[in-house]
């Protein structure tokens, strides 16, 4: 009943706006906080961090969980910015499938290559929304073409817009035949536009206009001839990705979206270990690290590591062998996550991330398990590219700036090294952005 996924996408394509959509579907916040200016009280659910919200990209990737029709969706929002695509490619190793968003007018970007292709490497199966379809875009078979052109995987349109920007109409579901109309200015209800039952509908022409509705006919002709029909096996295997067209800040188009997600992604996957590969039915409990995050409560100075359950179940206060130090530990409460909201987690299943407090004894791709030596494989690590020395204004205070950049560092995104001479500290990372980041939440 899992459904464990992540977002990715290039910088400012609606991402974290989309985020907030799908939780509004889910019911897990009531009204969507959309990304605004640093003085407006509404910021995205998704972006905590006081530095995401005040330039409005996504820095770490959030965990979210929320429930819809008879499934549990896991969703991670992950950072588009790419002096963070460590925590992203992390983020890739604990989900079943991925949603890339593209935006209707700059079509592929730099960054969607880069995130497709360690996907690739993972087979994962990518399901694709094309977003912001209320503004001027580019044509939409030119759009499918260069996706399939750039990212070498074939596309199947499963809904499909009528007209764009300030002409938009509507969007029309390929295999259920139903047109969906646009209403503008509607955007926090959730069901808002008419939806006709069949293309041939005489109503079609009276929201459409009798020339455009000839227009719209013939093109889904072409469309239904020309384009890849779904196939499951295929989109399964990472070869075919179905594109669905909408507006996340609109809403439209996108329960269109969630619902042939939740219908098609897989259920959660089987992993490779050193070992063996362990299937997620398996009734004895396995799970990896693949983030720690410092500082996530305002009130407390904690640490928390993100854990994906591979297999079994997760219940309140078990032991379990943290395979690295060879030692069994009691987890007393584990956390479930909402982005920065967290609950304590009673029972937990395969596919869902847990949260686990970590005294400096969890790593990044540390395994646990209810007893088995096992060690889970493939959570990248990554050499820094640039360096920065750290120096302290007022030397009586070392003490807490070691163990600041000591949390931090164990986030895997900066590292920090001592030379053997002398009293400097020197930090290193992949991005300069990085650094920005560190300076501000020490």
């Amino acid at each position: 009943k899992r459904r464990t996924f992540a977002i990715i996408s290039h910088p400012d394509a609606g991402k974290t706006t989309l985020t907030e959509k799908l939780l509004l579907f889910g019911g897990a916040i009531q009204s969507a906080g959309t990304v605004k200016g640093r003085k407006s009280d509404k910021h995205a659910t998704s972006d905590w961090m006081a530095m995401e919200q005040e330039r409005g990209i996504s820095i770490t990737s959030s965990v979210m969980q929320f429930p819809y029709q008879d499934k549990i969706v896991n969703l991670l929002d992950t950072p588009g910015h790419e002096d963070f695509s460590e925590d992203t490619y992390r983020t890739l190793t604990a989900v079943d499938s991925a949603l890339m968003v593209i935006d209707c007018a700059k079509g592929v970007e730099d960054r969607t290559r880069k995130l497709m292709e360690v996907c690739r490497l993972r087979d994962t199966p990518i399901f694709t929304f094309i977003n912001k379809l209320d503004r001027e875009g580019r044509d939409p078979l030119e759009l499918l073409d260069e996706v399939e052109s750039e990212l070498g995987i074939a596309c199947a349109p499963i809904t499909w817009p009528i007209g764009m920007g300030k002409a938009l109409k509507g969007v029309y579901h390929l295999q259920n035949d139903v047109v969906h109309c646009y209403e503008a200015g509607k955007n926090d209800l959730i069901n808002s536009g008419e939806l006709i039952k069949g293309i041939d509908n005489p109503r079609v022409e009276a929201v459409l206009g009798a020339d455009f509705a000839a227009e719209f006919r013939d093109e889904v002709e072409l469309i239904r001839e020309a384009s890849n029909p779904f196939d499951k096996a295929d989109y399964l295997a990472g070869k075919l990705t179905p594109v669905y067209f909408g507006s996340a800040i609109s809403n439209f188009g996108v329960q269109e979206m969630l619902d042939g997600f939740v219908a098609e992604a897989p259920a959660p996957r089987a992993h490779d270990a050193v070992e063996r590969t362990v299937a997620a039915d398996e009734s004895s409990f396995t799970g990896f690290v693949f983030k720690i995050q410092a500082n996530m409560d305002p009130k407390h100075r904690d640490r928390i590591a993100f854990m994906r359950i591979c297999s079994g179940s997760f219940k309140k206060g078990m032991k379990l062998k943290h395979v690295r130090l060879e030692r069994d530990v009691k987890i007393p409460d584990a956390l479930t996550f909402m982005s920065m909201d967290r609950g304590s987690v009673d029972d937990a299943y395969a596919g869902d991330i847990i949260g686990l407090h970590n005294h400096g004894t969890i790593r990044i791709g540390d395994t646990f398990t209810s007893g088995e030596h096992i060690q889970f494989k493939g959570i990248p690590d990554f050499a820094p590219e640039l360096f920065r020395r750290v120096q302290l204004k007022d030397p009586l205070k070392m003490k807490a700036l070691l163990k600041g950049l000591e949390q931090l560092c164990e986030e895997g995104a900066t590292q920090f090294f001592r030379p053997l001479m002398g009293s400097d500290l020197i930090l290193g990372a992949v991005g300069v952005l990085q650094f920005e980041v560190v300076q501000s939440r020490l």
